[in-house]
């Protein structure tokens, strides 16, 4: 019975703490997405990132916005996509049962900081989104490296 409660705890360490990984950018890309520019004329800049951190290390999710894939996440990436300003946008997330999502009206000529977090689940874990202000999404997206978009599972 000893046996069996280590067994499940290690399995426990090793979904939380494992490594998972994406495909990543170019350096330079993702170099010049922290300048933190303003979008293109009549657009807004959303920004989606996930902490580097170790409690779901081992796990990806996909991010999506209005549906459409933006990528699968790990810890320690951002995404950047431009979108049209003076709209609404339904960003989500895949969780342990169902995606969660964040609704977000754009203005053109503004960027958008969104944190991806892990949340403990009954099995593995989930994901939930939350709007982050300027200051606390550039100071996190500094140190993070920019994932290649497109990738869901």
């Amino acid at each position: 019975m000893k046996l069996l409660k280590y067994a499940g705890v290690a399995v426990f360490f090793s979904i939380m703490t494992g490594c998972a990984s994406v495909n990543m950018t170019p350096m330079e890309d993702s170099t010049e997405a922290k300048k933190f520019e303003m979008p293109d004329e009549g657009m807004a800049g959303i920004y989606i990132f996930r902490r580097d951190s170790i409690f779901g290390a081992s796990i990806k999710k996909d991010i999506w916005i209005n549906g459409d894939c933006i990528g699968e996440t790990a810890p320690g990436i951002f995404f950047y996509e431009q979108v049209k300003g003076g709209e609404g946008y339904e960003i989500s997330t895949e969780s342990e049962f169902s995606p969660n999502a964040l609704s977000l009206a754009v203005q053109p000529g503004a960027n958008y900081y969104i944190e991806q977090y892990m949340k403990m689940g009954m099995f593995v874990g989930g994901a939930n989104l939350r709007l982050v202000d300027a200051d606390e999404g550039m100071i996190e997206v500094s140190n993070l490296d920019m994932a290649a978009k497109g990738n869901c599972s």
